[in-house]
């Protein structure tokens, strides 16, 4: 009898999940602990605006989450309470144009400071090795 319940309920759509369950199932964060931790640290908003892991998310919502140096704003198209693999946890959202754009130009952005950076490196062992023959060329 508990078998046709819980098949029942699976079978029906839902209306609502928990933030937590929800981005662990569309694959945000690999375990809910850390979405809950990334939720209470600010680090994901619901319509701009801070929430608790335990708020009910529905369709049409908009998330607004930080993974790494990306932020992401996001539109929920379905919802689900099990993880999913990779393509259909996709499914589950779309991010927005803005979005793309701006995660692509924070990208180059990136780029072009890792490579301004090379050169204030310390010099390596042929460099080195130069600078101690033009510090010692005087004796």
């Amino acid at each position: 009898m508990s078998k046709q319940r819980s098949n029942e309920q699976n079978s029906t759509e839902l209306n609502s999940v928990r933030l937590d369950k929800w981005l662990w199932a569309a694959r945000f964060y690999k375990t809910r602990a850390l979405a809950q931790e990334m939720i209470n640290g600010g680090k994901v908003q619901v319509n701009g605006q801070r929430n608790k892991p335990s708020r009910k998310l529905e369709r049409g919502a908009t998330l607004t989450l930080w993974q790494g140096h990306d932020e992401k704003e996001i539109v929920i198209l379905a919802l689900s309470e099990k993880r999913l693999s990779a393509p259909l946890a996709q499914a589950l959202y779309e991010e927005t144009e803005l979005s793309v754009e701006k995660r692509a130009e924070r990208a180059e952005q990136r780029r072009l400071l890792a490579d301004a950076d090379h050169t204030a490196r310390r010099p390596d062992k042929k460099q080195r090795r130069q600078l101690l023959r033009v510090k010692h060329q005087d004796e």
